[in-house]
């Protein structure tokens, strides 16, 4: 069973998981583009049993467009976001992929909000395509 480590970028906030996600996905939203400050988020779900948090982190909780909350944690120190939880997901902890800084991890399986993708961006072919 694979062990993998995610942290933020002065390594004080970490998330340590094993086993592989049961979901790994990118979204498309306005509010991830600004959370990431990128074109899209990408970010994978795992068994919360399956993580284990270590260092400080401070809390940012959101509604999305369909109602539910998300709360992102991010270190104080350096600002980047290891992990979030989501309401109505209580069950898992979702990481976002470039916190593990590894160029290996699985391949996205659903793309979200593609209404509001860039235009040059290509998911992969074969993920889920939800507008």
């Amino acid at each position: 069973m694979p062990t993998r480590i995610a942290s933020c970028s002065c390594a004080q906030l970490s998330a340590r998981v094993t086993g592989e996600p049961v979901r790994v996905s990118i979204c498309h939203c306005l509010a991830c583009q600004r959370r990431t400050g990128s074109v899209f988020a990408e970010q994978a779900r795992f068994p919360r049993e399956n993580v284990t948090i270590s260092g400080q982190s401070t809390v940012y909780s959101r509604v999305g467009d369909e109602g539910s909350c998300a709360t992102f944690h991010f270190c104080p120190q350096c600002g980047a976001t290891v992990y979030y939880e989501s309401e109505g997901l209580e069950e898992y902890v979702i990481i976002p992929v470039g916190a593990f800084a590894d160029p290996g991890f699985p391949v996205p399986t659903v793309s979200v909000y593609e209404e509001r993708m860039h235009h040059w961006v290509v998911p992969p072919p074969d993920a889920e395509h939800i507008p």
